[in-house]
């Protein structure tokens, strides 16, 4: 870490946060060169895929939310502002933020009047929200509610998903594996197998929750392909989903080749990097969680 640095601190839980605050990220990068870029995760599924992301100058965990690593790990970045995203309410960070007179923003967060900040008995941690310095909320209930609860320094500026969703579809990845699992031909073929364009169900970043209830539905449907990304890649996991699945026949990523993938009912992602892109082969989507 450069000492003489000046660091703006984007935190994301995971990936889909990361995600959501990439726009923003990248512009702050390109209208105020001066500043390094400070980027950390909580969860383990953000930080392996965008450990080598070139848009941070740093990229490291978050550390556990405690006063003595609040203080320690702040001392050492001496931010100039944070920015968290979405759901990120790190009590012990903000309140030392706060205490720096750091100013620290929410980014595409979003509230519901059942969360704890709005009810009676919910007066410490809405003290917690009041660390801020601004909110940019997706919506205008949530301004509500939080204008509600004494906090007035929020704009309403949608979801910034959206911003990347357009960038994310001009710059998709061509996925030669599921293109031959959609259209039952690979590349190599020749041209006179016959594409079938088969019905894809595509299911993003999916709990064992989510995949108890469409599984099933696959199950009992000859017509349709599942093409599934699991938001845990972990053996464990993928024996589950396989214990699920029914008389169809199932294709790894990581283990197949487009030519297997063409004669396969299943393929699962078991590699991070590709859901984003995934989507485009796919008629309905079912994102998890």
């Amino acid at each position: 870490m450069d000492p003489n640095a000046k660091y703006i601190w984007f935190h994301a839980a995971s990936l889909g946060e990361f995600e959501q605050g990439r726009p923003l990220m990248e512009r702050i990068r390109k209208e105020y060169p001066q500043y390094k870029i400070l980027l950390t995760f909580y969860s383990p599924s953000g930080y392996e895929v965008r450990k080598n992301y070139e848009g941070a100058d740093i990229i490291c965990y978050m550390p556990v939310d405690t006063r003595l690593n609040a203080i320690r790990f702040l001392r050492l970045v001496r931010p100039v502002m944070a920015f968290f995203i979405k759901y990120e309410f790190w009590s012990n960070f903000l309140h030392i933020l706060k205490h720096r007179n750091i100013p620290t923003y929410s980014v595409s967060s979003i509230f519901r009047e059942d969360q704890v900040f709005f009810k009676w008995y919910g007066r410490s941690y809405a003290g917690v929200l009041k660390c801020f310095t601004r909110f940019f909320v997706q919506n205008e209930e949530s301004k509500r509610l939080l204008e509600g609860i004494g906090i007035t320094a929020v704009d309403v500026v949608g979801d910034t998903r959206f911003d990347r969703v357009l960038q994310i579809k001009e710059a998709a990845k061509q996925l030669p594996i599921c293109e031959a699992f959609r259209t039952g031909v690979a590349s190599s073929q020749s041209a006179d197998v016959p594409h079938h364009d088969f019905k894809v169900f595509v299911a993003g970043s999916s709990w064992p929750p989510d995949e108890n209830i469409f599984i099933p539905f696959f199950n009992e449907h000859k017509d349709w392909r599942l093409l599934i990304a699991p938001h845990v890649i972990a053996e464990e996991h993928l024996k589950l989903i396989l214990s699920l699945i029914k008389g169809k026949k199932v294709v790894r990523y990581t283990q197949t080749t487009p030519e297997e993938a063409a004669e396969a009912d299943v393929l699962i992602i078991d590699c991070f990097g590709l859901l984003s892109s995934m989507y485009n082969y796919g008629d309905v989507a079912y994102i998890g969680g």
